[in-house]
């Protein structure tokens, strides 16, 4: 790669991604092919050969300090934070950067001055895990080509326009922090856009749906609406924050509705039968309608389930102490010589 001043930075979040990090990074370096870029790995610290397999492509690599630093907008800032390009890129260990995306996004970019970022199409590779199924089925209009509120899932970023805002990703995020980072855009009147081209296979996770909603409890990631509301407070996107988060908070209200009337029933019902009839009303009254809703009883469960998870880590997200966003995050640059770019691996 030249060494000037890169036009663009490829940040790859990753943490334990042995199992697609390879194809992450060889997927950005095919995707930079004639272009002056530079490739930025930040890990949040992995337990397994994420970096060890990092260490044999020709990229900069960078590690927090910390593992209590760990979260989805640190991942994110962590690799802004040593990047240099013109333009920023963002993707996960996980996914599979397509070719031509980057030239068609910055040509989107340089023809709108006011855009401040511009995504793609997102292909969901994993089809059994219930979550990616239903996201799948989704008509999320952040999701189809035109202005969006924000980029999931990553997205090419214009460097000015992020001094603009302060920072990239909130660190105290452990989720939601490309819709944190919309809000902040659109508070400075600056737009987000998503085109009709491929950006990113996405490998999502193996296995159990309801592993997967453990584990986004036990990292936190299930804070992140509760976390970027109190992220807002204050500040002058709090009303965007608000105006986009009404209808998931007013869902939070209802199952916490819910969960009252269910323990109430038992109280204002005049025999034990009458109780226990009301109480199993109430608690298969949503499961029967979403069920129905999702034409499925596995994809009707799996959503009940995960609104009742999301809703009660709601309240310590929006709880939980902040850190200053704009504070450098404590971490290190790791240091390797090789100068090897292996054969471009086959993920279809």
């Amino acid at each position: 790669m030249d060494r000037t001043k890169p036009l663009v930075s490829v940040v790859v979040k990753a943490l334990n991604e042995e199992a697609h990090v390879a194809v992450a990074i060889e997927s950005a370096i095919a995707a930079l092919e004639g272009m002056n870029g530079e490739i930025i790995l930040a890990d949040g610290l992995s337990t397994d050969r994420t970096v060890e397999i990092a260490k044999t492509y020709p990229i900069k690599i960078v590690s927090l300090n910390r593992t209590e630093d760990r979260s989805c907008g640190a991942g994110a800032q962590l690799g802004y934070q040593y990047s240099a390009g013109e333009y920023v890129c963002l993707i996960d260990g996980d996914m599979r950067l397509h070719q031509g995306f980057l030239p068609a996004a910055i040509q989107a970019l340089e023809q709108n001055p006011n855009l401040a970022g511009v995504g793609g199409i997102i292909v969901e590779r994993e089809e059994d895990n219930l979550e990616y199924v239903k996201r799948a089925g989704s008509s999320d209009p952040d999701r189809q080509p035109g202005f969006v509120t924000r980029l999931d899932c990553g997205g090419v970023y214009r460097r000015s326009a992020i001094e603009t805002v302060g920072y990239l990703a909130d660190r105290n995020l452990h989720g939601w922090e490309e819709f944190e980072l919309g809000a902040r855009i659109h508070a400075q009147a600056r737009s987000l856009a998503r085109i009709n081209h491929p950006a990113v296979d996405h490998f999502g996770h193996q296995g159990s749906a309801y592993r997967l909603l453990l584990q986004r409890v036990l990292s936190r990631y299930a804070f992140g609406t509760g976390e970027a509301l109190r992220a807002a407070l204050g500040q002058k996107h709090f009303a965007f924050v608000v105006h986009h988060q009404a209808k998931i908070i007013g869902l939070w209200i209802a199952v916490y509705a819910w969960w009252f009337s269910a323990a109430a029933a038992p109280f204002l019902a005049g025999t034990v039968r009458q109780a226990v009839a009301a109480f199993a009303a109430i608690i298969l009254l949503p499961l029967v309608a979403m069920i129905v809703r999702c034409r499925s009883v596995r994809v009707g469960i799996y959503s009940v389930a995960a609104w009742n998870v999301y809703a009660l880590c709601f309240i310590p997200g929006f709880l939980r102490r902040r850190v200053d966003p704009t504070l450098w995050i404590e971490s290190r640059r790791i240091d390797h010589s090789r100068e090897i770019v292996p054969r471009l691996v086959d993920a279809r």
